[in-house]
């Protein structure tokens, strides 16, 4: 593993921050080719990425704080200002809350300009899981498959005393210290999350309805997690066994559902003739 990079005196560059800055970048990047596709420029992006960046990482931090609230109890500052601790849904949360106030205060074609990130937020997503793997995070259960991989510098070490503290079974022979091989769910993400890419990708260019690729996204991603969440070496399962981004993804599923019936009916994009709408009362070239 790859936690950090290089340091600079006493400032570290970590493979996390990096593949979460490149994630933000490239998802930017392949919004700007779907606005192109819409008749729209790829600039709109490019201003409202600062936004979308500090909503998904508030919303990233925000939730892993709800979900660790004893430890934010204990030593708040510490808790709230580490490196560490951000979760995807709350990062997707935050990150849709900015962007559809961007889209609201330039007056912007709210589904259409959603529809537009689908694709991208797979490609984010993938870089995203990059970083946990280059970290050591968020990896899988004990497995005995060959291709399964150990953690030693992970965080935590996969070690069977912290599979075990979090309920996964372990061989008794094996003890607490020994580090241990566990299903790489991050490399599992990015192999699902570029399916996810190629599917939005070819539903773009089929007649479908504004704000509906947007929820064909949720629902592919919620059903990708709520998969995958059977696999993560996960201490939050809370009832029936499910974790609590299980429950998230039914969510989801129950949010894409209704995007896509209430959209059903709307009326197809047309690409404006003239420049879209940026800041309020301004045009965008």
């Amino acid at each position: 593993m790859f936690p950090v990079l290089f340091r600079i005196g006493e400032f570290e560059i970590t493979s996390f921050g990096l593949m979460m800055f490149l994630s933000f970048i490239s998802g930017a990047w392949v919004t700007g080719k779907m606005l192109t596709r819409y008749g729209m420029s790829r600039e709109l992006i490019w201003d409202m990425l600062p936004w979308i960046a500090i909503g998904g990482i508030v919303g990233a931090k925000a939730w892993y704080l709800a979900l660790h609230w004893g430890d934010l109890v204990a030593n708040p500052i510490g808790e709230i200002f580490s490196r560490g601790g951000l979760v995807w849904y709350g990062g997707l949360a935050g990150g849709v809350a900015a962007y559809y106030l961007q889209l609201r205060a330039r007056r912007l074609p709210i589904p259409v300009m959603f529809d537009a990130t689908a694709p991208a937020l797979a490609v984010a997503y993938a870089v995203g899981r990059l970083g946990c793997f280059l970290v050591g995070d968020d990896y899988g259960v004990y497995t005995e498959r060959p291709w399964g991989l150990a953690f030693p510098r992970g965080a935590p070490p996969s070690t069977a005393g912290y599979l075990r503290s979090i309920g996964d079974t372990i061989p008794a022979g094996i003890p607490d210290t020994a580090v241990v091989t566990v299903h790489p769910t991050q490399l599992y993400e990015i192999f699902l999350a570029g399916i996810m890419f190629l599917i939005l990708w070819r539903l773009a260019s089929v007649a479908l309805r504004p704000g509906q690729l947007f929820g064909a996204f949720l629902a592919l991603y919620g059903v990708e997690r709520f998969l995958i969440e059977f696999v993560r070496a996960k201490g939050d399962r809370f009832l029936l066994g499910l974790s609590t981004s299980q429950f998230a993804s039914l969510v989801l599923l129950i949010a894409a559902a209704w995007i896509w019936y209430r959209q059903k009916s709307a009326p197809a994009w047309t690409p404006p003739k003239r420049p879209a709408v940026g800041r309020t009362g301004q045009r965008v070239a």
